[in-house]
């Protein structure tokens, strides 16, 4: 089992940038396969990107790939999410999740565990 604490959320203008952290209890980290979601006000949750267990492959929505990079310290026990040129688009609660054994990392579903969110509000 692991629980997950989100950081780093915040406001910023258009185009700026933030960086989220996922703090993970426990010394099993590096078995799980970790990713971000985020879910806007009305809509639902949708994913954004995922990370393997040792950070070599790593899979983004289409919607933010060059622009955020995920990556993962697993001495550490933390993910993140560099999120930069962000848009008003971008703006809603930020979740990281993690997951053992995953066929579709797109997926929310199949991801076990979850934290409690961080919001991110981008003004134009």
């Amino acid at each position: 089992q692991v629980q997950l604490v989100e950081s780093g959320g915040g406001l910023v203008q258009a185009g700026g940038s933030l960086r989220l952290s996922c703090a993970a209890s426990g010394r099993t980290f590096g078995t799980y396969r970790m990713g971000w979601f985020r879910q806007a006000p009305g809509k639902e949750r949708e994913f954004v990107t995922a990370i393997s267990r040792r950070g070599g492959n790593t899979y983004y929505a289409d919607s933010v790939k060059g622009r955020f990079t995920i990556s993962r310290d697993n001495a550490k026990n933390t993910l993140y999410l560099q999120m930069n040129s962000l848009k008003p688009e971008d703006t809603a609660v930020y979740y990281c999740a993690a997951e053992a054994d995953l066929s579709d990392y797109r997926n929310p579903n199949e991801y076990d565990y979850w934290g409690q969110g961080t919001p991110v509000t981008v003004s134009s």
